[in-house]
């Protein structure tokens, strides 16, 4: 969030939100800063009484079991009064974590749900990311908030009882010390605002430390490491950016030096002050050395909750501040429609038509659009693929089929109504689907191909696993499908090669068995052997399907029925593979620089095609 912008949701109403979330996930969590508030502040204030009562007791010469009782009453006190709150901060915890953690799986599930077009905003996924930070441990606002609630609410109580115990005095007295404590407090801000201002600059230096520790302990760069010499330079830029932030360092002790030295002269004035004042009451009414004591000690301790009540207001301003960007993320606006959405049924063998009406889409804050007026019919049960250099606009194409992004210009019609009106989450369901970016859980085969952890059909597991090319690598792991994938979690997980993993992928597209397969790039990481295995029996694996197909490998597209090729974003030709070469165009040019590579044994991806 731009910290000069002004925060949707103010201090109180922050507040507000926490308490109220509070009060419906874990109820006693604001019942108990209160319990923890009191007995805190009654405990101080029990430990104010106690010297000047028993002082009382020796001038007024008491007999020894009244003594020996006011010192027991107040050590009962006290005992029952710290041993309250610390029960009550025990039990505390449990609560403030499990309202911290209903916080962070509500922002998680806001980002798992959004919508995709939501994960290309770059506010979005600033703000996201710092609602993350604000749940993610015990010391951050989401949790660290009902602490500061209870100081604040211990420091008002300590400021009322210590008020009405000074009340008997002259009010410049209280004057002086509000003054002082006022005058510190403001300096000190100010000083603090200083280190504040610059946190970013902090966040910075661990920012780079992480990335640099993670660098050079991650197995991903270790055989970098060793084979370019890279540990000279990684220590290199590691004292680099410890020199700058011990720098970063000196100067903020410097300013809070600063603070120490204003602190101790005004408590210098303000204390010699009070103390002059309640002597020249002693020698001049006779103030009995008791109350000489009380208010002496009430007014050091008037201070400190003048104090608190300040810092603890500042704190959880900034805390709310926090608060406010985690709101922000959850009440996030959803261009598409979810639960409110037209019911869209599906099912295996429902007929798709996608039909882009004059489509153009441009990517947020992109200065051309990625596609051009796209007009194109992709028909039920038709086999279409779709080919072009780098940035050719495939992939962008393709989600908008998919549901993922929605049109600038243009619609995009299922079976001639346009999808903006459908709950997204049934029109997803049509869909079965191997991206470039996919996922692999740190769970079994089955669970990878079934994504589920309950009912899986294991036949029809060992089905899909076999149609992807899968079914003997996996018959050969420790545990079948049973075997956990991954190191992560599992000591005995087993790790795919990229080429197992792409066949996995699409195992579990044909275990979703959706009406509409997307596949984009589903053979990249196959050898061309492995990758003509795949392709004899694609056509049995799209039967009755709508599938479309992403690929830069132009050998694969004499499958389908239909070929796009694209280029800046156009639809410029389109045919059977024969056709398009038989047209002499584009299309015809790049399959020939391919062929070439192929019969030469060169690149099997040519010299200028890429993976979009």
């Amino acid at each position: 969030m731009n910290p000069t912008k002004k925060p949707t949701y103010n201090m109180w109403r922050n507040t507000a939100f926490m308490l109220g979330t509070a009060w419906h996930s874990y109820k006693r969590v604001p019942l108990l800063c209160v319990g923890i508030a009191a007995s805190a502040a009654g405990g101080i204030i029990a430990q104010l009484l106690l010297a000047p009562a028993v002082l009382e007791q020796v001038e007024t010469h008491a007999p020894l079991q009244v003594l020996v009782g006011v010192i027991l009453a107040f050590g009962a006190a006290l005992f029952v009064l710290y041993g309250l709150k610390a029960y009550l901060e025990e039990n505390a915890t449990y609560g403030r974590i499990s309202v911290r953690c209903w916080l962070l799986m509500q922002v998680d599930s806001k980002i798992a749900d959004t919508s995709f077009s939501n994960l290309l905003d770059t506010d979005f996924l600033k703000t996201s990311e710092k609602a993350i930070i604000v749940c993610s441990s015990n010391t951050s606002p989401a949790e660290a908030i009902w602490t500061t609630l209870t100081d604040l609410l211990t420091n008002l109580i300590g400021f009322g009882v210590y008020l009405a115990l000074l009340s008997g005095l002259h009010p410049l007295l209280l004057a002086v010390v509000l003054a002082t404590t006022v005058a510190g407090y403001l300096f000190s801000n100010h000083i603090n605002a200083w280190v504040y201002r610059h946190r970013d600059e902090e966040e910075e230096y661990w920012n780079r430390f992480g990335y640099l520790q993670r660098t050079a302990t991650d197995r991903a760069g270790a055989k970098d490491i060793r084979i370019f010499g890279l540990k000279p330079w990684l220590d290199e830029v590691w004292a680099r950016v410890q020199r700058l932030y011990q720098d970063y360092l000196k100067q903020r002790q410097l300013h809070y030096l600063w603070i120490d030295v204003a602190d101790l002269a005004l408590t210098f004035a303000r204390d010699g002050i009070a103390y002059a004042y309640l002597i020249w009451l002693a020698l001049t009414e006779g103030l009995p050395a008791s109350q000489f004591l009380l208010y002496f000690t009430a007014v050091s301790g008037f201070t400190q909750w003048v104090t608190g009540i300040l810092s603890k207001g500042t704190e959880l301003h900034r805390q709310t501040l926090d608060i406010a960007i985690l709101r922000e993320t959850l009440d996030w606006p959803e261009p598409f429609h979810f639960e409110d959405g037209k019911p869209l049924p599906g099912a295996p063998d429902m007929p798709c038509e996608i039909r882009f009406d004059h489509v153009s889409y441009r990517y947020p804050e992109a200065e051309v659009d990625t596609l051009h007026d796209i007009d194109l019919t992709i028909h039920a049960g038709e086999k279409l693929a779709i080919v072009g250099l780098n940035g050719a606009g495939k992939t962008t194409l393709v989600r908008l089929a998919c549901g993922f992004l929605d049109p600038t210009q243009g619609r995009v019609l299922l079976n001639g109504q346009d999808i903006r009106q459908y709950n997204r989450w049934d029109y997803y369901a049509l869909f079965s689907a191997v991206f470039q970016d996919f996922s692999v859980l740190e769970a079994s085969v089955a669970v990878n191909v079934a994504q589920r952890m309950d009912n899986i059909n294991t036949d029809r597991v060992w089905q899909c696993l076999d149609q992807a090319g899968l079914a003997e690598t996996v018959r050969a792991l420790p545990h079948g499908i049973d075997t956990n994938l991954g190191r992560l979690v599992y000591e005995d997980g087993v790790e795919l090669s990229g080429g197992q993993t792409q066949r996995l992928m699409l195992a579990r597209a044909l275990y979703k068995n959706g009406p509409i397969l997307a596949l984009d790039e589903p053979t990249a990481a196959l050898d061309p052997i492995a990758e003509d295995d795949i392709y004899q029996k694609y056509s049995q694996m799209t039967a009755g399907r709508t599938a479309l197909f992403i690929s830069h490998r132009l050998a694969s597209t004499r499958f389908c029925d239909r070929i796009l090729f694209m280029e800046q974003g156009r639809i410029t030709e389109q045919g059977t593979h024969e056709s398009l070469l038989a047209a002499g165009g584009g299309y015809a040019k790049l399959f020939a620089v391919q062929s070439k590579y192929y019969q030469e044994g060169g690149s099997e991806d040519g010299a200028d095609i890429e993976q979009e």
